[in-house]
Parts: C-alpha cells; structure tokens; sequence
C-alpha cells in the first residue's frame, strides 16, 4: 500500500478555516462573490442542515467553513462582534471582484483606491462577518519606497499617535 503524502496535492500548507453563523449560505456567498467552487460538503447527521465541514476553492487556495457550535466553543465573527482576522484576494480585476463581492452581498469596508506599496487595494465585510481585502498588483514598489510613501499616505494616519 503507497504511503499518502503529507500534505495533499491540492492542499497549500496552510489554510484558512471560517466558522459561519450559516456556512451553507457562505458558500453561495463565496460562489456569487468570489467566483468560489464548491470542493466538499459535510452535514451533520441529524437532519439540522447545518455543515460540520465544507470546503471551497477561490482561486488556487482553499477554505474550510463549519458552522457554528457555541457549545464547542466553536463561534464567529458575528456572535464574536467583529473579527481579528481578513483574509487577502489577489485577483485580476480589483475593480470587478469588489463590485461583485459588493452585489452578492458584502459591504465596503475601504473603497477600491491605488495604494502606496503597489496595489490597487480595497476591503469588504462578507455577510458573514469575515473580512477581505481585495487587490491587483499595479507596479512595483521597493521597501524602502513603501516606507518613504507611507509617511505621507493618508491611509497611514490612523496608525499615528
């Protein structure tokens, strides 16, 4: 019997794992918003619908959803208000993946706008609580460039005190 590999072909080695208050809805979201393919889906066998493991890929990577289990401890972002977390998009079309991520559903967190480091960047809240920013790589910038223009980006100002 052959040996399975350690870390599995379509796998990446680390990969991110949503709770969702509704993880069936998340996936039509993520289909609808980000072009998402559904890979797996796992019911609880009691008939509840709800969804011990699922998996969809975007892009190249993949993401797991559960539902939530507050009696597991096992919550998100909106029973936690809020979350420490975003995930990050690198697409083609930033302009075209945030209007669509913003038709399925999500909310804009930062509008789309050319940032300082390279990117034309913005962020969206999805329905579910998660946040994503968006972005397509426009030009390239050094280190040391990014750290001179951050000294006068507006987007900088929060940080300072």
């Amino acid at each position: 019997m052959n040996q399975p590999k350690k870390v599995p072909d379509d796998m990446h080695t680390i990969t991110p794992h949503l709770v969702c208050r509704d993880a069936a809805a998340a996936i039509e979201f993520y289909k609808k918003a980000f072009g998402a393919v559904e890979m797996a889906r796992m019911p609880v066998p009691d008939g509840s619908g709800k969804l011990m493991h699922a998996m969809v890929k975007i892009g190249d990577s993949n993401i797991m959803l559960v539902d939530e289990f507050p009696e597991m401890g096992c919550v998100g972002p909106q029973t936690l208000n809020g979350s420490p977390v975003t995930l990050h998009f690198y697409t083609e079309d930033v302009d075209a993946a945030f209007q669509r991520a913003l038709d399925a559903g999500a909310t804009t967190k930062m509008p789309v706008a050319d940032m300082f480091w390279g990117d034309r960047y913005g962020m969206v809240t999805d329905p579910f609580g998660h946040l994503w920013s968006l972005a397509t790589h426009i030009r390239e910038v050094s280190p040391e460039e990014a750290i001179e223009a951050s000294k006068s980006a507006p987007e900088c100002a929060a940080f300072e005190q």
